[in-house]
C-alpha cells in the first residue's frame, strides 16, 4: 500500500475515533440510564471510562497510520513501515473494538481479546522504528543516507 491509502485510513480512523467517542460520551449514557441498567452488571462510570479508552486508543492510532503515510510518502518503503501500518490498524480494530462490543453488550469475554490489539500496537511501534532507520527521501526530495 502507498502512502495515500495510509494517509486516507488515517483520516478515516480518526473520524471514526471522534465519532465513538461522542457516541460513548452521549448517546451511550443516556441509552444506559434510559434503560435502568446496563449490560453485564458494569457500572455506568466504568463503561464510560472504557469507552473513552477505547475510543483515545483509536485516535493514538489514527494518528500514528497517518506517521505510516507521512513516512512513506517521504520515501520511508519496503515491509517495516507496510507492517507498521497493518499492525497498527489491526491492533487498534481488536484493542479498541474488543472494548466498545464490551461495553455495548457486557459480555466480558470480549476483555481477553484486548490484550492481542495491545500487542499488535506495540508491534506497529516497533515497525515504525525501524521503518525510521531505513533509507529514503526527506521532505524535500533530497535523498538521506
Amino acid at each position: 500500500m502507498g502512502a495515500t491509502f495510509w494517509l486516507r485510513i488515517g483520516a478515516i480512523w480518526g473520524f471514526l475515533s471522534v465519532a465513538m467517542g461522542a457516541f460513548g460520551a452521549h448517546g451511550l449514557r443516556s441509552r444506559f440510564e434510559s434503560m435502568g441498567s446496563v449490560p453485564g452488571g458494569i457500572s455506568t462510570a466504568r463503561l464510560n471510562e472504557t469507552f473513552h479508552t477505547a475510543s483515545q486508543y483509536q485516535m493514538f492510532c489514527a494518528l500514528a497510520i497517518v506517521a505510516v503515510g507521512l513516512m512513506a510518502q517521504w520515501g520511508r518503503t519496503g515491509m517495516a513501515i507496510e507492517a507498521a501500518g497493518w499492525l497498527f490498524l489491526a491492533g487498534s480494530i481488536l484493542f479498541s473494538g474488543s472494548l466498545y462490543l464490551l461495553c455495548v453488550t457486557g459480555e466480558t469475554w470480549y476483555g481477553r481479546i484486548t490484550p492481542i490489539g495491545g500487542l499488535l500496537m506495540l508491534a506497529g511501534w516497533i515497525a515504525m522504528a525501524i521503518a525510521a532507520g531505513a533509507s529514503g527521501k526527506a521532505p524535500g526530495g533530497e535523498i538521506r543516507p
